[in-house]
């Protein structure tokens, strides 16, 4: 009896010892993947960060009242995987960044702006958000567009509206060459 409950401590020890150590390499191989994520979310962060600091300090330079929402514009693009610099471009070509909208609107964009009818936004951000979503459901997914030109095609009636608004992208682009302080790090 004394060699069974011996034989019987030793198998339970051993399966203790398997079980532990099968739990150990899971804990290290889960925590190498955390780690991981972790370092390319503090990444993309840290992109995030610059992206907004480039986007307000283009806004203000252009006097814009949107240059408050940059991290609305950079936010919202991520999370409807649309360029970050889109939807505060076209606002360029629609109302030179806000400067000359509907009355009471926060309309920058022309979003519904047909005559006398206007679409209004509680706020910038909300417009933003409203425009980002719009983009991405109603012209990328529903209407296939996979450029500013397709959606150029359905969103204004002015033939030149997408060379118009990749113009506003492309000085985004170069207001960040022209001011290497406020650029985007090359790490990124």
């Amino acid at each position: 009896m004394y060699k069974l409950i011996m034989k019987l401590k030793l198998f339970i020890f051993i399966i203790l010892i398997f079980i532990f150590s099968k739990t150990q390499a899971y804990a290290f191989e889960n925590s190498s993947k955390s780690s991981a994520f972790f370092a390319s979310e503090v990444k993309k962060n840290e992109a995030n960060d610059e992206k907004i600091r480039i986007l307000k300090s283009f806004l203000e330079a252009n006097n814009s009242p949107l240059s408050s929402s940059a991290k609305t514009f950079v936010d919202e693009a991520e999370r409807y995987d649309i360029d970050w610099r889109m939807i505060a471009a076209i606002s360029g070509v629609e109302s030179s960044f806000g400067l000359a909208i509907p009355a009471n609107s926060y309309n920058a964009w022309g979003w519904g702006v047909y005559g006398d009818n206007v679409i209004r936004f509680a706020s910038w951000d909300d417009g933003i958000a409203t425009i980002s979503q719009g983009i991405r459901e109603r012209y990328m997914n529903q209407r296939g567009a996979r450029n500013t030109y397709e959606i150029g095609a359905t969103y204004a009636s002015s033939p030149t509206w997408a060379q118009r608004v990749e113009f506003y992208m492309e000085k985004i682009e170069n207001y960040i060459a022209l001011n290497p302080s406020d650029g985007l790090s090359i790490s990124l």
